[in-house]
């Protein structure tokens, strides 16, 4: 393996290259400071590696063994993590919506959780800076939240089969919906063709209409003169004798390797993020890097997403456009007649065969298989499918720790530990009602409930008090001030929306401050 910097001190190393890593690299790269980038995946080619395949793309997803454990363990894997240069952002949906003022005080609004150390207006214009860097397609109007457009590009249209079933049924119950924003092009942009609703989103877009890192920042980032390098696994995070953090050690290809750098930014994750810090312990931090508070790894939330099927008279075909074109909000903030606090996003989302065959096997009205799966799988075409992302608030128990059992590295692999508090499984239950009620005021019969969930946040809180979080509102550790944790990691709740635009609008927010303060930060 070459490498530019190979014998030399970077000005910054970034562990991950996904939403948060991207936009980093770009930034600092860009504005002249000698930045590494290291993945533990590789560097993916649409044309090659993406395909309009579900079985043969699960490789996207990160596929590294995790212990799972608690009342609720999660499924691990593609749903939850990317792998490789782009991460999840090579097979996200490309749902792009940005977090509401609520989102950022659920202490002060409904006493529960804790309120970010920043409020919507301090990230107000870093959606903006991403939205208009990617072109994302929205409505002429959102009605929900702070921003209500317009968006860069024009919504997507047409729609899916399955969208016009799910606005249909929130008209006649008047519930407000909305062309979702994508980060999907509805037009050419820059040397990206627009979307050819081929649908295969979560499987990788082989024509690059939809927003990745991969095909975004990385680039531009390396244009500036980042290097950037693949299958690069970061063991170690290592600190110098003033007890600030000099560098890294990774893997790479059995070899072990060492960079070197003025500062270190983590953007490996909600699992790898604290995982590495745990694992990169010394004698003066035992209990791992950023670990004074002993909050890392923990209050990790994830999202609640359970999904809807619904029979119809007529063909859906769940397979048409883009997975997700309509949602509503209308039940994003707490409901003052309901018997619990936040709320929850709905979409109208699409299914491949596959991942519809999986879903119904596994529904809440008991195991499906044999003839009896054959027989309803036969009439995929005529299902419509909602699914929700309801917010899941943060509970210290629900923990990155790490496990006893060793992964081909020697390091100990992450341990998840996850459980539903019982306003968690209010607010599942009332969104499965709702989507319930869409599905059949548009013509359908319920036939399946599949208890799922999606994204993960936290683990890494941001907060200005460095005895009950990791980092600052900057993602700068409270203990070790060149280093960085820059993921969904640091938020502190999990929100009712997809959280990407939020990952990087963060992103972008940390880059200006290190380069404002890249001077002081080593000192």
């Amino acid at each position: 393996m070459k490498r530019r910097f190979e014998h030399e001190e970077v000005d910054a190393v970034i562990v991950g290259a996904g939403a948060a890593g991207g936009v980093l690299a770009k930034e600092l790269s860009e504005a002249g400071m000698r930045v590494v980038v290291l993945d533990a995946g590789p560097m993916w080619d649409p044309q090659n590696d993406f395909a309009s395949d579900e079985l043969s793309t699960q490789h996207l997803g990160w596929k590294d063994t995790r212990i799972v454990d608690g009342t609720d363990p999660l499924t691990m894997g593609h749903n939850n993590s990317g792998r490789g240069i782009g991460g999840g952002t090579t097979h996200f949906t490309g749902v792009f919506l940005r977090f509401h003022d609520a989102d950022f005080q659920a202490r002060s609004l409904d006493g529960v959780a804790e309120d970010w150390p920043i409020g919507y207006d301090d990230l107000a214009p870093y959606y903006d800076k991403i939205e208009k860097e990617i072109a994302v397609s929205g409505p002429k109007h959102f009605p929900w939240g702070n921003f209500h457009g317009p968006y860069p590009y024009p919504e997507r249209d047409p729609l899916s089969p399955n969208a016009y079933f799910f606005m249909k049924g929130c008209e006649t119950l008047g519930i407000r919906h909305s062309v979702t924003p994508l980060a999907i092009l509805s037009a050419p942009f820059e040397d990206r063709p627009p979307c050819i609703n081929r649908g295969f989103c979560n499987q990788g877009c082989m024509p690059n209409a939809k927003f990745s890192t991969l095909i975004v920042h990385i680039p531009k980032a390396i244009q500036a003169g980042a290097e950037v390098l693949p299958n690069c696994m970061v063991t170690q995070v290592t600190l110098g004798k003033d007890g600030r953090a000099d560098g890294v050690i990774f893997v790479h290809e059995g070899q072990e390797h060492v960079q070197k750098a003025r500062i270190v930014i983590l953007s490996a994750f909600v699992v790898e993020t604290p995982r590495l810090l745990m694992n990169s312990a010394t004698p003066q931090h035992p209990e791992g890097l950023a670990n004074s508070s002993g909050w890392v790894g923990r209050a990790f939330m994830t999202h609640s997403s359970n999904d809807v099927y619904a029979k119809f008279a007529e063909e859906v075909r769940l397979y048409k456009g883009t997975p997700v074109l309509a949602s509503t909000q209308d039940f994003y903030e707490t409901m003052p007649d309901a018997n619990f606090v936040r709320g929850y996003t709905l979409h109208a989302h699409g299914a491949r065969p596959v991942s519809f065959a999986h879903g119904i096997s596994n529904s809440q009205a008991g195991l499906l298989w044999g003839q009896g799966l054959r027989k309803k799988a036969i009439n995929y075409n005529f299902y419509a499918r909602a699914t929700m992302v309801g917010e899941v608030l943060p509970n210290p128990d629900n923990r990155i720790s790490l496990a006893d059992e060793k992964d081909e590295y020697g390091l100990p692999r992450a341990k998840v530990t996850f459980s539903y508090g019982d306003n968690d499984r209010r607010l599942i239950d009332h969104a499965v009602g709702k989507m319930s009620e869409i599905l059949q005021a548009a013509g359908g019969q319920v036939e399946f409930v599949i208890a799922d969930t999606a994204h993960l946040m936290g683990g890494c809180r941001m907060g200005d008090d460095p005895q009950q979080s990791v980092v600052n509102s900057f993602g700068q550790t409270h203990d070790i001030p060149n280093l960085f944790i820059c993921d969904a990691s640091v938020f502190v709740t999990s929100g009712a929306g997809n959280p990407t635009n939020t990952v990087m609008a963060l992103a972008a927010r940390t880059a200006d401050y290190i380069l404002e303060q890249s001077g002081q930060l080593t000192l």
